[in-house]
């Protein structure tokens, strides 16, 4: 689509999606009450569910009814956001199910009922998991992925698997049937950004709860800031990647995305805990937690010392005035705010040493993810290269081709291989050296985090390749394997949104949480989305 007619869509889109209140309102989710009272759906948090439930003036059934009443008003129809690919079977039929156990015993935790969103790179045993990618359409895996179990064991309902930016990289679209671009529900002209951008659009048009995505350098980051909701890239090794596609080892992991903080920290303590099968997870031993809300404080920030990033500004004076009004919010909150200007080697070289890593793990990496998947599959990166070079034209299943990701897997192919000189030094000394950087400024500065704009610039129009804009800093917490928690701060003037991030030491979550949940009690600036406001019958009865 071309850029003029993105923008026409966008303006449109708003016309389109009240035209719908009437035949939506015959559609109703029974169990939901539609009284003045009620509190909106995408307002809602875990919490509100929950009191909810335990009223009994909601049911986990009547929830995933909303639910999929919005998917089909605003991503089959309406603004046709293109976030989700597939929905469970039987999402409702899990939902009488959790509805039936808890009145007989009561909940099995606060995600007891609530609908969860994945990524297309995370397993899943009753939904294809293809990466976004038409390489691996129809694939499903024979289980699912630890986190997920994990999640399942907690009562959530994996309600959908969401679209991506294919294999994880690349521009926000994938080429597998029923793929395709992913829309911004803020503004159809913009990109959600990638590479977990359905996890963000579905999650800020509260098409579920919570969801998760997937971080290799900003992943989880970059969707949560362009679509105004909050996002955790957690400290490399708290959660399991078993059953996830992986991208580069180094720097790869899951993690949790919402609209509200206090739900990210529901979400990330049902899934914490050591396993077996991913040997970074030994990291976390004794330095793990099931139950991060309990740090949650609303007066965190009084107590806070906060490092600004001063590198990270002046690509958008909206965009700064943004962050700038942050600060000023943290030190009304009673926190100290001091400068912090980190090396200009840093700036200069870390995009390399991080591509050093990236593509040659991928390359390494990938073929151990294909041979679990079925003899029709290719194996390794140079028989994906390929077939691709076959997919020049859409296919009769409806995948179609994506040359900017296909031209990238023949570069990560000749990259290189993890024993290359190259390779070998960043990864035993590069890291560390940025490591023991950043480590040594927090202490010496005694600082809780540092924060910088997510983003530089607001997210980039998709007719340029949905891209992200100026470069970001997202690609420090992967470098260094620390946490990274993102929480929005306002919009900008053509009404895009704008976050910030809080960057602590390895496993400093639960500080993290705390202060994002002061800030955003304090601001209060997320925005349910323009183009996908509540349907007629929908809510949560207080």
């Amino acid at each position: 689509m071309r850029s003029i007619d993105l923008l026409a869509a966008s303006r449109l889109a708003t016309f389109a999606v009240f035209t719908l209140a009437a035949p939506l309102a015959a559609q109703a989710p029974t169990g939901a009450s539609a009284s003045a009272d009620a509190l909106s759906l995408a307002d809602a948090s875990i919490p509100d569910l929950q009191a909810a439930f335990d009223a009994g003036t909601l049911t986990a059934e009547a929830l995933i009814q909303q639910s999929l009443a919005r998917i089909e008003a605003y991503d089959r129809a309406g603004p046709e956001l293109n976030s989700v690919l597939w929905i469970a079977e039987d999402a409702l039929e899990q939902a009488r199910a959790l509805d039936e156990e808890r009145a007989e015993s009561g909940p099995r935790s606060p995600l007891h009922g609530i609908p969860v969103v994945l990524k297309d790179n995370v397993d899943t045993r009753d939904m294809p998991t293809t990466g976004g990618s038409a390489l691996l359409a129809g694939s499903v895996p024979p289980d699912d992925a630890v986190l997920v179990q994990r999640l399942r064991d907690a009562g959530a309902i994996i309600l959908a698997k969401v679209n991506m930016s294919e294999l994880a990289s690349g521009v926000t679209m994938s080429s597998v049937p029923g793929g395709g671009w992913i829309r911004n529900p803020h503004d159809l002209a913009r990109s959600p950004s990638g590479s977990s951008g359905g996890t963000g659009v579905a999650v800020a048009a509260a098409f579920g709860q919570v969801g998760i995505g997937t971080d290799t350098g900003g992943s989880v980051r970059g969707p949560s800031t362009s679509n105004g909701i909050v996002g955790l890239k957690p400290t490399h090794g708290l959660l399991s990647r078993d059953g996830i596609i992986p991208l580069a080892l180094s720097f790869d992991v899951p993690g949790p995305m919402g609209r509200h903080v206090t739900d990210v920290a529901h979400m990330l303590g049902a899934m914490t805990g050591v396993d077996p099968a991913d040997t970074a997870t030994a990291r976390s031993a004794g330095r793990f937690e099931t139950d991060y809300a309990e740090f949650l404080d609303e007066d965190a920030l009084q107590s806070a010392r906060i490092g600004v990033l001063t590198q990270v500004s002046g690509a958008d004076g909206e965009v700064d005035w943004v962050v700038e009004s942050a600060l000023e919010a943290m030190r009304a909150a009673g926190a100290t705010v001091v400068e912090v200007t980190l090396p200009d080697w840093l700036w200069d070289a870390k995009g390399d040493w991080y591509t050093t890593l990236r593509w040659r793990e991928f390359r390494d990496q990938i073929p151990a993810y294909l041979a679990t998947l079925g003899p029709e599959y290719p194996k390794t990166l140079a028989e994906m290269v390929e077939r691709s070079r076959a997919l020049a034209s859409p296919t009769a299943e409806g995948g179609r081709p994506n040359p900017t990701r296909w031209s990238l897997l023949a570069q990560e192919d000749v990259s290189g291989v993890p024993e290359d000189a190259e390779y070998v030094a960043m990864r035993r000394h590069g890291m560390s050296l940025l490591r023991t950087l950043l480590d040594g400024i927090l202490q010496e500065e005694e600082l809780d985090a540092f924060v910088y704009p997510t983003s530089p610039t607001r997210p980039s129009l998709v007719a340029g390749g949905g891209g992200g804009g100026a470069p970001s800093a997202t690609n420090l917490a992967n470098l260094t394997g620390f946490p990274d928690l993102i929480v929005p701060a306002g919009f900008t003037s053509d009404g895009l949104p704008v976050g910030i991030s809080l960057m602590g030491p390895a496993f400093s979550e639960p500080r993290l949480l705390a202060l994002g949940y002061a800030f955003e009690q304090a601001t209060r600036a997320r925005r349910t989305p323009v183009l996908t406001p509540a349907l007629p019958g929908e809510g949560v009865p207080r």
